[in-house]
């Protein structure tokens, strides 16, 4: 799980060295990093590319056996939108970098059936709540307020 959620961590940081607002995700099959993915609203103009649809997105197409066979590490809880995927594919496992700087809708996710592991990495959680102090108009338009 170590090794994942450093990838996912490398995507945040390559994100926020890129401007963007630095939370990543990967994709993890059996033991392979399919997609890895990072918030690129800000690099890109998009309104939907959060980490974690990012890391879908790169991963490529899949049959739906697949994605009931992995696990989405991300650095933040999954937001309303990223957690909709979560359950369109039927990902049954999320692990959560951390949760005290922004709750997304892990109840939802228990509810229909994900396991939610949350680490509450100080990595992830450093990074982030430096970011906002940095850009708190940017972080505001990122989760909808």
């Amino acid at each position: 799980m170590e090794h994942f959620m450093r990838a996912a961590l490398d995507q945040a940081r390559q994100g926020l060295a890129e401007g963007g607002i630095p939370i990543g995700s990967v994709l993890v099959h059996r033991g392979v990093i399919l997609g890895r993915g990072r918030n690129r609203r800000v690099q890109l103009g998009s309104a939907v590319l959060h980490g974690g649809i990012d890391a879908l997105d790169n991963s490529g197409r899949h049959e739906a056996s697949i994605y009931r066979e992995s696990v989405l590490y991300t650095t933040l809880s999954p937001c309303a939108m990223c957690s909709g995927a979560i359950l369109l594919f039927g990902i049954p496992k999320v692990v959560v970098g951390e949760n005290q700087t922004y709750m997304g809708e892990e109840a939802l996710l228990r509810s229909r059936g994900v396991e939610v592991e949350v680490l509450q990495s100080s990595e992830c959680i450093d990074m982030l709540q430096a970011f906002i102090a940095a850009s708190p108009a940017l972080w505001h338009e990122d989760i909808g307020e």
